[in-house]
């Protein structure tokens, strides 16, 4: 009899049909090189391509989601989950084996209920992009908030937090890993950003929407930052090129 997951990995995927055939075989591989019980769960989050059944076909258990909204996915993956660490990849983020034994010794200290790393662009071409992920990082290191596309967590203190806030379309990441930090304060424990090694995730979104789309997002979301509490206002998130009014109005990790 196969035994228990002590390790969950989630990835939320909405038509994710050209990533997870990438993403799922380099899980397998990173987690079957760490020697520990573990499991893939992908939340299917209403797609309308062959996901699911790629998913499947892979060996990863399948949780729908009808409600488009990304930490609604995390959430419900959570929920499905049977291991008691638990960690969030992007369906085109593809962490390696050094990267989870990382976390994972991290978790297994009992000093950490949580954390995330800094980012690397598999194609960073631009330069602008290539300086705002350093910034990022820098960011990110400093004040501990975990990427969105890589975000570990013991299942004590997820569940304990209420895991990912529903009240907003976009960086819930970031919500969370405030609300981890205070968490882990009261009970002698730290919400920890990993210096190195880095995630490698796609510039997808690079080439999906000009410097000045991100440029706009960035200065709407400073000014106004309970937009992310509006799908269409997130829609940067919530679209990708060529998707009909169908997709349009569905969310995107």
């Amino acid at each position: 009899m196969p035994a228990e997951p002590e390790i969950s990995v989630i990835v939320p995927a909405w038509n994710e049909a050209d990533e997870l055939p990438r993403t799922l075989p380099v899980l397998q591989r990173a987690l079957g090189e760490l020697g520990r019980a573990a499991e893939i769960i992908v939340v299917d989050n209403d797609s309308t391509d062959g996901t699911a059944d790629i998913a499947r076909a892979h060996g990863a258990h399948v949780v729908p989601e009808p409600e488009r909204r990304i930490a609604r996915a995390r959430n419900a993956g959570a929920a499905a989950a049977r291991g008691r660490f638990l960690i969030f990849v992007d369906a085109d983020t593809r962490p390696g084996p050094e990267l989870l034994r990382a976390s994972l010794s991290l978790l297994d200290s009992g000093t950490v209920c949580g954390g995330g790393a800094p980012v690397a662009f598999e194609t960073p071409d631009r330069i602008l992009y290539r300086w705002g992920t350093a910034f990022w990082n820098v960011i990110s290191l400093r004040l501990n908030l975990a990427a969105g596309c890589y975000v570990f967590a013991t299942r004590e203190a997820f569940e304990a937090t209420g895991g990912f806030s529903e009240q907003v379309y976009a960086g819930e990441e970031i919500l969370f890993s405030r609300r981890m930090r205070r968490w882990g304060r009261r009970h002698g424990q730290r919400f920890r950003v990993l210096r190195e090694p880095r995630v490698q995730t796609s510039a997808r979104k690079a080439e999906w929407f000009s410097l000045s789309q991100h440029l706009a997002l960035l200065a709407l979301l400073t000014v106004f930052p309970f937009a992310l509490r509006s799908r269409r206002l997130c829609g940067f998130w919530y679209r990708r090129p060529g998707a009909g009014s169908n997709d349009a109005r569905s969310g995107g990790t």
